[in-house]
C-alpha cells in the first residue's frame, strides 16, 4: 500500500488543481471569443450567441463553464440574463494570453496574413505612430462596433458608425482626412470590412488593430456616453 501523501504534497496538489480550473475553462475557441467580446462590455446570452455564431443553448453552456471558473458573473433582468467579466483582471489576463499565444504560435500570424492578403493586402500599421496621430486629432477615427459597445467605452473623439450603417452614412465622413477604423481588437473583422468599403468608395482608410481594452491598457483615456435615467 503506497504511503499517504504528505501535507505539503496535498497542499500543492490542491492549489494546482484549482489553477487548472481556469485552464480547463479556457480550453475552447468559442469561450475565448466570448471573453473577447465581454472585454468590450456586458452582453445578454442572445447577443453573445449571435456574435459568436453559436446556438443560445451552446452559448449558455460555455458561459456556465466560465462562470464556474469565476471569470464571468451573471445578472437576470426579467427573461434576459446579462453576463459580464468578474473584474478587470480577467480583461488583463485575456490580453496577456493573446500576447503570449501570438509570440509562441506562428500559426496565428500566418492565418492572419493569409486572411488579410485575401482581403486586399491590408498592410500592418505602426501602432505607436498611429496612436500618436489619433491623440493629435490628425485623422478621423471611426468606431464600427455596435452602438452599445461605443456607448460603453470608445476612443476619444471617435465617431460611431456601426458597420451595417457605414455605406449609407459615408456622406458624414470628411474626404480630406485619412480615416482610421477600429473595432474590438486584432481578431475582429468589422474594421477590415469597413476599410474595404471605404477604400472602394475613394476614402483613404486604414485599420487600427487595437481595440478599446488595448487602448485602456496603454493608460490612455476612454470616453463613455452617459445614459440618462428616467424618473
Amino acid at each position: 500500500m503506497p504511503p499517504s501523501p504528505s501535507p505539503a504534497r496535498q497542499f500543492k496538489d490542491a492549489v494546482y488543481d484549482q489553477l487548472a480550473r481556469i485552464g480547463k475553462s479556457l480550453a475552447s475557441g468559442p469561450r475565448l471569443e466570448i471573453l473577447d467580446i465581454l472585454c468590450q462590455g456586458p452582453r445578454t446570452v442572445e447577443v453573445l450567441a449571435a456574435q459568436v455564431g453559436q446556438s443560445v443553448a451552446n452559448t449558455s453552456h460555455h458561459l456556465q463553464v466560465l462562470r464556474r471558473a469565476r471569470l464571468v458573473d451573471a445578472e437576470r433582468d426579467g427573461v434576459h440574463v446579462t453576463y459580464r467579466l468578474t473584474d478587470e483582471r480577467v480583461d488583463a489576463f485575456f490580453r496577456s494570453l493573446r500576447d503570449l499565444a501570438e509570440s509562441r504560435l506562428l500559426e496565428i500570424a500566418e492565418v492572419t496574413r493569409v486572411f488579410l492578403r485575401a482581403r486586399g493586402s491590408m498592410e500592418p500599421v505602426d501602432r505607436d505612430a498611429l496612436v500618436d496621430r489619433i491623440r493629435k486629432g490628425a485623422v478621423t477615427v471611426l468606431d464600427v462596433r455596435p452602438a452599445e459597445e461605443y456607448r460603453a467605452g470608445h476612443l476619444p473623439g471617435a465617431v460611431s458608425v456601426p458597420l451595417g450603417e457605414l455605406e449609407r452614412r459615408l456622406a458624414e465622413l470628411p474626404r480630406d482626412r485619412e480615416v482610421v477604423a477600429y473595432c474590438r481588437g486584432p481578431y475582429c473583422v468589422m474594421a477590415v470590412e469597413a476599410v474595404e468599403l471605404l477604400r472602394s468608395r475613394g476614402f483613404r482608410a486604414i485599420r487600427m488593430e487595437e481595440g478599446v481594452p488595448d487602448w485602456r491598457a496603454r493608460g490612455l483615456p476612454v470616453e463613455v456616453v452617459a445614459v440618462e435615467v428616467s424618473t
